[in-house]
């Protein structure tokens, strides 16, 4: 069989399964998923796939949302057509999956390739035994490409075999506007976009190429006798593209289509390869010593590097990327603080279109912001197309009752966060292009709104009132100290980019707040209250919060539900349980607003009282408790973040793989273990690798440099290389180092 149709048989590279389970097929068809960051299909084996009633849809193409039939009435992701159907049958009766072979049903995801494979063996009773292999996957050269081929091989018996190629849900929730064989066109209902769609296939029997009966649109079949040893290979070519300027994309579809036909598929899987081998490049992370950790972040990685579309700065990374539709495609605030710091170390240019998506929706931001009366803008909890607010007002509860969502009001951390990652972009690539265009405007907006959020009241103190933060088990709540200190954090980066206009950036003039108003962010800015308390080291995490009663989790170990539903959601709300990270994530996203003690202190107050109800959770406390020198703990918290969508957990992934859980994976790993910190000037490193890492390999960029970082465990030594760029300054473990081209640092670590 040629190599192409062939997975790797290094394990390091390969996410496999041997057997089948129909309960476990909707979430293995998330983890298998492919994706390029504008295709997104999922994991679904294509050949004589389970009956399951209706087929549900497999592919999302980023951007194209709807609010047809939407309940609630909030704008999603619409579903493209499935395009990986092909069915096989003997004198008419469909093969069956034999049951004792032990390829039955084998799938292969190969995350160094971007290709998911499968092999099996189809029977019809015992006079007829067929081996079907597969591969398919949409293509990182040419992201409107997907490819599918299937390879069957008689290994005995004979008959007339029907070979029928389909594709399913093209009744999707669109406005078909042209349906004909092998182009189709559709429209939204009330957005300016629109699909279009081309498919070709071939088939070859023994080589030669076989015509088609053509049984609809995109319906295509064969039919010939079958003998023992026959050898049938399928080639099916896609191209989907959405255009929102009145351009007809079924024509731009077909003429891509033609494009890829012409290159053919050897050569279309080539430089596919050659893509993701330039992504790997410049993102693996190399584990020795812990094949379990390893495994992890090449999953992690792998699909991070398939989310994004430095291409498409009209939209960003949803909740569950490309791979399901839990949460209708709506980005939160994982996208600025859990996915950010992977794009923006590997990949700037991914990054930098992310945060121009957010640039694009800052207009909605300030329409959200005036109509609650404040100034600046307000970022969306729940985003869509436009940026607008799509948060629901109600969702049903794990009991199945009504419950009031008031995230879309009250989770304002989110216009901080967007700003933190703005800044984070700036400091590791000096981008002073986006800043000028996009950047500085976000963070002056968003800080101008945090000074009118944060009100004056006669305690001499600001507050701000009503909010949600991380922890979502406790809403309507004062002074959040997430909240407040992220505020307070992004008023004074307000305030010095004000500077850094006046300094480097006049281009961007045209944004500077006047000197009243920026005495104004001063004051406020040392006015908000931040929870903390000096006498015993601890934030509150909450006005109120120390008063709640304590709830010791460990009496309820191996509990399989959430706190939220064994206790009750009044209960757990009165009590000092906390969902996710909240001040550990505050620890985690500023370092330095307090010493390592107090730190510690902080981690050790919050870390037993919370309940991991959210994804993002773990990898919070993976970062902080690696940082504070506890690396052990920091493992376990980081291997059980990386179980949720690569383990057969208690987690139910069917909607869509974590992504930003995955994001999560990656960024302890790197600011965590590695001990990675951005300073203006320079870049920090202060390791603290668990015990069973032998030592740790990875590549970052800064600065428009790329580095090569090693951590070696038994000599207690840190390396880096500079593989690109110029001479830089360097701190390792609190030490200045000077990088050079050719002269790489040396140093030894604690």
């Amino acid at each position: 069989m040629d190599k192409m149709l062939i997975p790797t048989t290094d394990a390091d590279w390969v996410i496999a399964e041997q057997h089948c389970d129909q309960l476990r097929e909707s979430s293995r068809e998330s983890r298998f998923s492919v994706s390029n960051g504008f295709l997104g299909v999922r994991g679904t084996r294509g050949i004589n796939r389970f009956s399951r009633g209706q087929v549900p849809p497999h592919t999302w193409v980023a951007g194209l949302f709807d609010l047809h039939d939407a309940d609630p009435p909030v704008p999603g992701l619409v579903p493209a057509p499935d395009w990986l159907s092909i069915t096989v049958a003997l004198r008419g009766e469909k093969l069956a999956y034999h049951r004792t072979r032990t390829r039955q049903r084998c799938r292969v995801l190969d995350v160094r390739r971007g290709i998911m494979f499968t092999d099996a063996t189809l029977t019809h009773r015992a006079s007829f035994s067929l081996r079907a292999r597969s591969l398919h996957l949409v293509s990182l050269d040419d992201r409107c490409i997907g490819l599918q081929l299937a390879q069957f091989t008689i290994e005995h018996g004979e008959g007339e075999l029907t070979l029928q190629v389909g594709f399913a849900n093209l009744d999707t929730d669109l406005i078909t506007r042209r349906m004909e064989p092998g182009v189709a066109t559709w429209s939204t209902y009330t957005t300016p976009s629109q699909l279009g769609l081309a498919a070709a296939v071939v088939l070859e029997v023994d080589g030669r190429e076989q015509k088609a009966a053509q049984d609809g649109p995109f319906e295509w079949s064969w039919r010939w006798n079958a003998r023992s040893g026959q050898t049938i290979r399928l080639q099916r070519y896609v191209a989907l593209v959405r255009t929102d300027d009145g351009a007809d994309p079924g024509e731009i579809a077909h003429a891509r289509l033609g494009t890829a036909q012409n290159r053919g598929w050897r050569s279309l899987i080539t430089a596919h390869e050659v893509a993701w081998a330039a992504r790997w490049q410049a993102s693996d992370i190399i584990v020795n010593g812990d094949p379990a950790a390893q495994r992890a972040l090449r999953f992690a990685i792998y699909h991070l590097n398939g989310a994004a579309n430095p291409g498409d700065p009209t939209v960003s990374i949803a909740a569950r990327a490309l791979t399901g539709s839990d949460y209708r495609g709506h980005v939160f605030w994982d996208t600025e603080i859990f996915l950010l710091p992977f794009y923006t170390l590997t990949w700037p240019d991914a990054a930098c279109a992310l945060l121009h998506y957010r640039f694009r929706t800052l207009d909605a931001a300030r329409r959200k912001a005036a109509a609650s009366g404040w100034k600046g803008a307000m970022y969306a909890w729940e985003s869509a197309d436009t940026g607008d607010e799509v948060t629901p007002d109600q969702v049903v509860g794990p009991d199945r009752t009504l419950v009031d969502v008031l995230c879309g009001h009250q989770e304002q951390h989110i216009t901080a966060d967007v700003a933190y990652a703005v800044w984070q972009y700036w400091l590791a690539t000096a981008d002073e292009a986006f800043m000028a265009e996009a950047g500085c405007e976000i963070i002056l907006e968003t800080a101008r709104f945090w000074a009118s959020r944060a009100l004056p009241e006669p305690d001499g103190r600001r507050h701000i009132r009503g909010v949600i933060g991380p922890d979502e088990y406790h809403e309507t709540i004062d002074d959040n100290a997430f909240t407040n200190q992220m505020a307070r954090w992004n008023i004074l980066c307000g305030i010095e980019i004000a500077r850094l206009i006046s300094d480097r950036l006049p281009l961007a003039a045209r944004l500077l707040p006047d000197s009243a108003e920026l005495a104004a962010w001063a004051e406020a800015a040392s006015t908000i209250a931040t929870g903390f308390d000096p006498a015993t080291g601890l934030f509150e995490q909450f006005a109120g919060y120390f008063a709640r009663e304590h709830i010791d989790l460990a009496d309820y170990a191996g509990r399989s539900v959430p706190m939220d539903v064994v206790l009750g959601r009044d209960r757990t709300a009165a009590s000092q349980v906390v969902k996710q990270a909240d001040v550990v994530a505050l620890l985690a996203l500023q370092p330095d607003l307090c010493t390592p003690a107090q730190a510690a202190t902080n981690f050790a107050y919050y870390a037993p009282r919370c309940a991991h109800g959210s994804s993002l959770s773990r990898a919070m406390h993976a970062l902080v408790a690696a940082r504070l020198g506890q690396p052990a703990a920091a493992l376990s918290y980081f291997l059980h973040s990386a179980a949720i969508d690569l383990e057969e957990s208690r987690a139910a992934i069917d909607g869509g793989i974590h992504i930003a859980a995955l994001g999560g994976v990656w960024f302890s790993a790197v600011h965590g273990f590695a001990g990675l910190t951005l300073r203006p000037d320079r870049l920090c490193l202060s390791p603290s690798l668990p015990p069973s890492w032998h030592s740790l390999h990875l590549t970052i960029q800064w600065h428009g440099r790329s580095l090569a970082i090693a951590i070696d465990s038994a000599t207690r030594m840190l390396s880096v290389r500079l593989l690109s760029g110029e001479t830089m300054t360097l701190d390792i473990c609190g030490q200045a180092h000077r990088l050079a081209p050719g002269r790489p640092v040396q140093a030894g670590i604690a």
